[in-house]
């Protein structure tokens, strides 16, 4: 025992005689150029009288109010195009809810494009409810907000802009350093945060008061001609329901890609000029019904001009091709809708109840 008890003794003097080690050490981390922003109170629409699905807001792209004044800035300015003539908004124009009023619109050099414009509103909840990587364009060539930014820009028949030198030239421009450094903490201007804070401006185009928004949330009625054509909309007679959604979807689009019978054979691809493959070809991408008022001419290609006409093709002319829609399909044995005059009318004045006045005349959506 006396032999163990010195033993001890001896490693415990050993270790007493050395060098306390550090245990994980705690090292301040000073932030290197840090700055502050804004976080921006995104107002969710009450649709329904409740609100609805929350938007999937990128980490690495919060709102801020400095971004979206930023992208608001960048969205209204026709020094991004390559010769000063354009700016985004002048496909995508408020008043026309973000679209255009002509079937394609025209680039800076006079081209015409080979689509109609698509209205911006509402286009967040794209990653809401449509899972996968096809979400943005007629042909769903795009996967997130943020890279169908650069879409136009680059585009020779729109906005014909060389990115590399778009950089220099807004680098170069006085006014803007200084705000993308309010917005991001960097003078130093590039395409990424260019395409981040026109992202940001486009998620607040936010349409949610017309009408019908009114009547669900028991603010106004509806005449008995609108509830006619909501009834209509709602169910197997019109069947606009399968693919815009019933009255409790307030996008009114399912943001899916279908061919709709337009053409027996799709002169324009659509989705399969992106993919590839042979059961995509002709499927373009649901429009929203809200705001038909204001976005005419219909279709990708802008071939009617007025709602009568986008009515009609639905009642009578739809066409079978390889990738018709099932939808589409299931009314050729009867000869089509076979809407009469009124019900057609009925369903045109509950379209009418979609338009948002509010919306295309929003003072905080305009430069």
């Amino acid at each position: 025992m006396r032999f163990w008890g010195i033993l001890l003794l001896l490693v415990f003097s050993i270790l007493s005689c050395r060098e306390p080690e550090e245990e994980n050490p705690i090292i301040p981390i000073t932030p290197v150029d840090s700055f502050k922003v804004t976080p921006y109170n995104l107002v969710y629409p009450k649709w329904n009288s409740v609100i609805w699905l929350r938007l999937k807001i990128p980490a690495d792209n919060p709102l801020t109010v400095e971004g979206i004044a930023l992208g608001k800035k960048l969205f209204y300015d026709k020094r991004l195009s390559g010769n000063n003539s354009i700016s985004c908004a002048s496909c995508h124009a408020p008043e026309h809810a973000f679209a255009d009023n002509k079937a394609f619109s025209s680039g800076i050099n006079g081209a015409l494009g080979d689509r109609n414009s698509m209205p911006l509103f509402n286009i967040a909840w794209a990653d809401v409810l449509l899972p996968g990587n096809h979400k943005f364009f007629w042909d769903g060539r795009k996967a997130s907000i943020e890279d169908q930014v650069l879409g136009p820009l680059g585009d020779p028949k729109e906005m014909d802009q060389n990115l590399a030198e778009l950089v220099l030239k807004l680098n170069a421009i006085p006014e803007y350093p200084p705000l993308f450094k309010k917005a991001f903490g960097s003078d130093s201007i590039t395409m990424r945060l260019v395409m981040f804070a026109i992202a940001q401006f486009e998620r607040t185009l936010i349409s949610s008061n017309s009408k019908f928004d009114k009547f669900k949330r028991g603010e106004v009625e509806l005449n008995a001609s609108e509830l006619n054509g909501l009834e209509l909309f709602s169910t197997e007679k019109a069947d606009c329901f399968h693919c815009h959604g019933n009255e409790f979807n307030p996008l009114f689009t399912d943001f899916k890609y279908k061919n709709n019978g337009l053409d027996s054979i799709p002169i324009d691809k659509g989705l399969g000029n992106f993919t590839g493959k042979p059961e995509d070809f002709g499927l373009f991408k649901t429009p929203s019904l809200r705001n038909l008022s204001f976005t005419a001419p219909y279709m990708h290609d802008g071939r009617f001009s007025t709602l009568e006409e986008v009515i009609e093709f639905y009642n009578s002319q739809t066409k079978d091709g390889a990738t018709t829609d099932e939808v589409i399909r299931k009314h050729f044995p009867h000869g089509g809708l076979n809407l009469t005059a009124t019900e057609k009318q009925d369903l045109i004045n509950f379209l009418r109840t979609l338009d948002d006045y509010e919306f295309v005349s929003n003072p905080n959506f305009r430069p």
